[in-house]
């Protein structure tokens, strides 16, 4: 018999990482806060003036998880029984596990089939005799994940319509980004270096060769894609009289989701956040969708940077959610969450060993504000046998189960109350668009 366990444990900004208090279990601490209560003030002799006979909460069951330390916790199997949970209704810093919320409404506004296009104008006439476009080229879009190798490709794509030479200005449109980088201009400048041979920088060139080299694209390799832009770089939007030319598509949003979260890429889940309506969007859909309370989550970016709040109980349902969401699209967790122990990225170096490798499905979550504080919210897999009860969920053959926990500590802990962890089933997949720049 097996079972997926659902947790989420969050780090409040008042304790530092790595604090814990003595062990607390919450059933008792939530009866002795109600006893305390009860009694009431002492009066002036000193004696606590009793209001009310109060009957102490039932005894910690012995298949819930002891909580170490100070954290927001809400562990459960697939069928909603509780495994642990400590505060779950308190706000705590969920930093990059943001990005899951992100990710959610992504995925609900646009689709996992979604591409992001970048267009390219002409601003001139074309001949094609001299090879040259006397006036302006022009790019647009919002992609996310635009890289060295796409503006090489649409560089031999412009050769192969008989453009080499660019008289006028490259005119980027104020959303084009490249290369991570916030700059519309800075973008451009890069854009306008790559797509010249004689400009193009090593790493660009690296970039080109690698990625159609990957995808097995041999004709593309067989020669050098060049075209030279002799005026500026400037920033505006495409003329009414501009002639469209070419477009660029992304990759389909779930992958450029799998490649976000495996290295917690900040500057894309912006960008994404930036498609859907930023982060009071993706705070009044989760309120909406998920009927997650206003009080439950406050959001001040959709990467985790900045200051955010969310409690363990929307955290789970946020998890949930996104599960759900996949499902609808016959996707699953692995195919935009990294696998510990498989993935690159910030879960690549995490339950590796033989027993929990492939076992979690999870994003991570780090902010070094008033000291290092870490989350893992995600998914598990264990044996369903633990202490006499038995997960009773349909889909439990599947094995998953969402959670966010404190540096996974509390994974590794609770397998040794709850049963040994399991492998999820995975199709590998090469993140063809690794980042070179990413945020935990």
């Amino acid at each position: 018999m097996k079972a997926g366990i659902a947790l989420a444990i969050m780090l409040p900004g008042a304790l530092a990482f790595g604090q814990q208090s003595s062990p607390t279990t919450v059933l008792r601490s939530d009866a002795k806060r109600r006893v305390e209560q009860a009694q009431g003030p002492a009066d002036s002799s000193g004696t606590s003036r009793s209001i009310s006979p109060v009957t102490p909460g039932p005894a910690q069951p012995s298949y819930l998880t002891s909580i170490y330390g100070l954290q927001g916790v809400l562990a459960e199997t697939l069928d909603g029984s509780t495994v642990a949970a400590q505060s779950v209704d308190e706000r705590f810093n969920p930093a990059s596990s943001v990005k899951l919320a992100t990710a959610l409404v992504a995925l609900q506004n646009l689709g996992p089939e979604h591409r992001f296009v970048t267009s390219l104008w002409a601003g001139g006439k074309i001949d094609k005799t001299t090879g040259t476009l006397t006036g302006d080229l022009i790019v647009t879009g919002r992609d996310p994940s635009f890289h060295y190798e796409h503006a090489i490709m649409l560089a031999r794509q412009l050769n192969q319509l008989g453009i080499r030479a660019v008289t006028g200005n490259l005119i980027v449109a104020p959303g084009f980004t490249m290369n991570f980088d916030w700059s519309a201009k800075h973008s451009g400048q890069q854009f306008l270096e790559s797509v010249d041979a004689a400009r193009r920088s090593a790493a660009a060139t690296r970039a080109w060769l690698d990625e159609r080299s990957l995808v097995g694209d041999k004709e593309s390799l067989s020669s050098v894609p060049s075209v030279t832009i002799v005026g500026d770089v400037q920033v505006g939007s495409a003329p009414p009289e501009a002639i469209p030319l070419l477009t660029h598509k992304s990759s389909k949003l779930v992958d450029v989701l799998k490649v976000l979260l495996c290295y917690s890429n900040n500057f894309m889940a912006e960008r994404i956040g930036e498609n859907v309506g930023g982060p009071q969007a993706v705070s009044s859909t989760l309120a909406d969708k998920l009927k997650i309370n206003a009080d439950e989550i406050a959001l001040s970016s959709t990467s985790g940077l900045g200051i955010n709040r969310v409690t363990a109980r929307a955290m789970t349902k946020i998890l949930r959610a996104l599960s759900d969401e996949l499902r609808k699209h016959n996707l699953s967790l692995s195919d935009i969450l990294p696998v510990a122990g498989i993935d690159p990225g910030t879960l690549e170096d995490r339950y590796t060993d033989a027993l929990t490798r492939g076992s979690v499905i999870a994003k991570t979550g780090t902010t070094r504000a008033h000291g290092w504080r870490r989350q893992l919210a995600g998914w598990r897999n264990e044996n369903e046998e633990r202490t006499g009860r038995a997960v009773r969920d349909p889909q439990s053959a599947r094995q998953r189960a969402p959670f966010s926990s404190q540096s996974g500590r509390h994974c590794q802990r609770n397998s040794k109350r709850t049963g040994r962890p399991r492998s999820f089933r995975l199709s590998p997949r090469a993140l063809v668009d690794a980042p070179r720049g990413f945020g935990l």
